[in-house]
């Protein structure tokens, strides 16, 4: 996994699209930083929110991509630990562009429940039949475009929606390094459909702390007159105003700011079960770039 610690509006020089040696592998090897349980929280909204969890449940061949894994193998193998609760027969392949990452993961494989493979974003490591002709039910892909500009990042999503089976989901995000305080989006073949924070309330100060752990479609976005930027401004708001809630616990608060969004008429797409865990959804449409 990448670290995600690039959040310089700075302009970028642009990265090749090709990892060296590997002509069909598309992306550049990141970073490969990762740690147990850091991406737990991202695993509970999919085995625990209907759309993402039927995207497994209901797939005619329930095959699951985790995208750039990194140097360890770890949250690939939570992953499909985790699945299998879902679905039993899910197979979950890791893709990642170095060679010695798949080695690893190798040596921990179960096949075929768990695989791992040589790919990128063109998802060539799910040839050989793994996915037939439908593509995979869902791609994780956490922390692996922070080192793209922005527009490059747009350009991915668009190639891995269109890869995905026709039901299937893409979640992509980023996380900070130990998994507390997080950000992704779900996509279909149609586009972006909703937009997740994520974090353990008392890590925070406010809501907004979470922007440095935008996607790289959002981050450079979350200036004055765009919509991420009201949407966490709001959310600062109503953290303010729930302070009375902070002598019952982060946790509190944190479900008392989530109604007072609520009731500001923010398309909010989740409830109190998934807001005690520190989440909240929206439609992408209030997160929408302008």
């Amino acid at each position: 996994m990448a670290d995600p610690a690039d959040v310089s509006t700075a302009p970028k020089k642009r990265n090749p699209r090709l990892a060296a040696g590997r002509a069909r592998a598309l992306g550049v090897p990141t970073r490969g930083t990762t740690n147990p349980n850091r991406l737990r929280r991202v695993d509970r909204w999919i085995t625990g929110t209907r759309r993402p969890a039927r995207a497994l449940t209901d797939a005619a061949e329930p095959v699951v991509v985790d995208l750039g894994y990194g140097a360890a193998p770890v949250t690939t193998v939570e992953l499909s630990t985790r699945l299998r609760a879902l679905r039993p027969d899910a197979r979950v392949v890791g893709l990642e562009l170095d060679t010695e990452r798949v080695a690893a993961g190798k040596r921990v494989a179960a096949p075929p429940e768990l695989e791992f493979r040589h790919g990128g974003f063109e998802l060539a490591g799910l040839a050989a039949g793994i996915a037939g002709h439908r593509g995979p039910a869902l791609v994780r892909a956490l922390n692996v475009l922070r080192q793209y500009t922005e527009p490059e990042a747009w350009t991915t999503w668009r190639e891995l929606s269109a890869r995905l089976a026709p039901d299937g989901l893409l979640v992509e995000g980023t996380c900070d390094e130990i998994g507390r305080r997080c950000c992704w989006v779900a996509l279909d073949r149609g586009g972006p459909r909703t937009f997740t924070l994520s974090c353990l309330p008392a890590d925070i100060r406010q809501p907004s702390d979470l922007a440095e752990r935008l996607p790289k479609t959002l981050i450079h976005r979350n200036v004055p007159g765009e919509p991420v930027h009201d949407l966490l401004t709001a959310l600062d708001e109503c953290w303010a105003h729930a302070a009375g809630h902070a002598p019952f616990g982060p946790r509190a608060r944190w479900v008392r700011t989530a109604e007072l969004f609520a009731a500001r008429g923010w398309p909010v797409r989740d409830g109190r079960r998934r807001w005690r865990l520190g989440e909240l959804t929206v439609d992408w449409r209030a997160v929408a770039p302008v």
